[in-house]
């Protein structure tokens, strides 16, 4: 059946069913597209509304009976991910769709897809700030190079704004990162493009050799190490330091930390620790292999509303999905967090244990902790 015969079908079959919206798209690929409208939070892997393939460059969605029709829909059309959504045949920004229609046929086009958050705006990027490049750390005796980006907008606005504390800053919006960087700067500045969101990150230069000794929290398998101090300094120096000087919402629901790895472990022990002032965690890949029998002190006060997101790759370790997978059923199951947490598991099966991956996965989670308010 060719495509006028398919549509004109799809056609007849609407006038039955009710209200259906069919997509054209010149360039299509293996990733599925959905809808992301004021009718879900503009939610941009709404499983309720993934559109149904019904043949190459062509897509169908037909709303539910009993859908409760906002006055006028609006929406946009997504691959799945702010990174990858829908964009015009010179790679910009299309403006909301909208129809008054509750029954019929909307016919929708488009051109081309966003793929790896490609291309930004450059008005939209972060300023970045170098807070200090030898900001004391009194816990350790040490000195490290501290940066703030801060929404474009910054200077020109009143508003206060959430705050992200990110470890391994050499590796999170560095050009010249040996391994690759997260591009954070760039993904902030799409997330501020298409409103999501803003935040101020905070990015914390590794220890570079000590890295591992300052990240790991205890005596572990890699012997006794000082994340107890550095968490210390994130939490009672670091913190009360960015919300005298920044426009801050100081409060724990606004407030999060994260890191990938070994940067992931101790971000995971600063909001156990620290769950009165860590409202949102954001952990990528974690080592957990470091600490196989991670115990949750019960003893701790519990506090409503922590959001954990965790993600991890299928292709980084023979054991990582194991060991997500438990910490999530762990912490479910105790006490100290049960009913009290929320947590959205992430897994890539094709995922290895590299910036490139985390770079993809950022965004999702900054805009699940801080800004998507369906669950």
């Amino acid at each position: 059946m060719n495509s006028d015969n398919t549509m004109i079908t799809q056609e007849i079959n609407t006038i039955k069913k009710g209200f259906q919206i069919l997509l054209k798209t010149d360039e299509d690929d293996t990733r599925p597209v959905y809808i992301s409208g004021n009718f879900n939070n503009w939610s941009t892997q709404d499983k309720d509304f993934l559109m149904k393939k019904i043949e190459n460059n062509s897509y169908q969605y037909e709303f539910p009976k009993d859908f409760d029709f906002p006055e006028e829909l609006l929406y946009k059309f997504t691959k799945g991910d702010w990174s990858e959504v829908e964009i015009d045949a010179h790679g910009n920004r299309t403006e909301n769709r909208s129809t008054k229609k509750h029954s019929g046929i909307q016919k929708e086009y488009v051109a081309r897809w966003r793929k790896n958050w490609l291309p930004f705006k450059q008005s939209f990027l972060p300023q970045v700030l170098l807070i200090s490049d030898e900001f004391e750390i009194p816990q350790l005796n040490k000195t490290r190079k501290i940066w703030a980006l801060l929404p474009h907008d910054y200077d020109s606005s009143t508003e206060s704004y959430p705050v992200m504390y990110l470890q391994d800053a050499q590796n999170l919006f560095n050009e010249d990162a040996p391994y690759g960087n997260w591009e954070i700067d760039k993904k902030l500045a799409v997330m501020a493009e298409y409103k999501i969101g803003k935040i101020i990150i905070i990015a914390i230069e590794h220890a570079e050799k000590d890295r591992i000794k300052e990240y790991n929290v205890g005596k572990t398998v890699l012997g006794k190490g000082q994340g107890k101090k550095y968490i210390r300094f994130v939490t009672e120096t670091l913190k009360p330091f960015v919300d005298s000087n920044f426009r801050t919402k100081k409060e724990r629901e606004f407030t999060g930390i994260g890191g990938s790895s070994m940067g992931g472990l101790v971000s995971i022990f600063s909001g156990l620790r620290y769950p009165e002032v860590y409202g949102k965690l954001m952990i990528f890949s974690p080592s957990l292999w470091v600490v196989p029998k991670l115990e949750i002190d019960s003893d701790l006060t519990a506090t409503d509303d922590t959001k954990i997101y965790l993600y991890a790759g299928g292709d980084e370790s023979a054991t990582m999905i194991e060991h997500v997978r438990s910490f999530k059923k762990n912490i479910i199951a105790s006490e100290f967090v049960k009913d009290k947490m929320k947590i959205n598991l992430s897994i890539n099966m094709k995922g290895k244990h590299s910036e490139t991956y985390w770079s993809d996965e950022f965004p999702k989670a900054i805009e699940w902790l801080f800004f998507n308010s369906k669950e």
